[in-house]
């Protein structure tokens, strides 16, 4: 079952449509089998093969991602979460925090160097830490900089916008890359 379900996931590559093959062969079973009244409390999908399909996907994403840093001569660093990053310019401001509201001047691009979002367009993107609703990874990437840093964060899709995309510019189980400038760290008074 785990050389099939690295086949279909290969093929994922290929084609984002074969995600649903592989989620529908999961929550169908392996077996068969009619389920019996007295089995009514027995979990449809295999927890074990999720959480082997879910790390495998994670360490694939980390192979690309490793080696179109590598390409690009970028010399990025990994966090525990699976967040690439490269901090390529230090300001002398304040590191940004939990609660801060931080603004950040930003450029979002897929792997293949499609244009996604910039602040060029859309203005300064502005949040606070930890409390709203940006991708993890980015979330992640900004706790690390200091008011005035020049960073790149590549964010695979589970710090990114997963399995689905955006729905807008970011397609689906999309790996995106992330140019940003910390202008501006302020922290709320209480």
């Amino acid at each position: 079952m785990l050389k099939l379900f690295k086949k279909i996931v290969m093929q994922f590559q290929k084609s984002p449509y074969t995600i649903y093959v592989l989620i529908f062969v999961l929550i169908s079973g392996s077996n068969c089998q009619q389920h019996k009244p007295a089995e009514v409390d027995k979990p449809l999908i295999d927890k074990e093969m999720l959480i082997k399909a879910s790390e495998f996907l994670v360490s694939k994403d980390a192979e690309i991602i490793a080696s179109y840093a590598k390409r690009r001569g970028w010399n990025v660093s990994t966090s525990a979460t699976g967040l690439f990053y490269e901090i390529f310019f230090r300001g002398r401001g304040v590191k940004a925090k939990e609660g801060d509201i931080v603004k950040l001047k930003y450029q979002v691009s897929l792997l293949d160097g499609r244009l996604c979002y910039s602040s060029d367009s859309l203005g300064l993107k502005e949040f606070m830490i930890g409390k709203s609703s940006i991708e993890a990874g980015l979330d992640e990437g900004v706790r690390l900089l200091h008011q005035g840093d020049k960073a790149r964060f590549i964010l695979p899709p589970h710090l990114a916008f997963g399995l689905v995309g955006d729905q807008k510019m970011i397609p689906r189980r999309a790996t995106i890359v992330y140019e940003v400038t910390l202008n501006k760290v302020i922290t709320p008074h209480d």
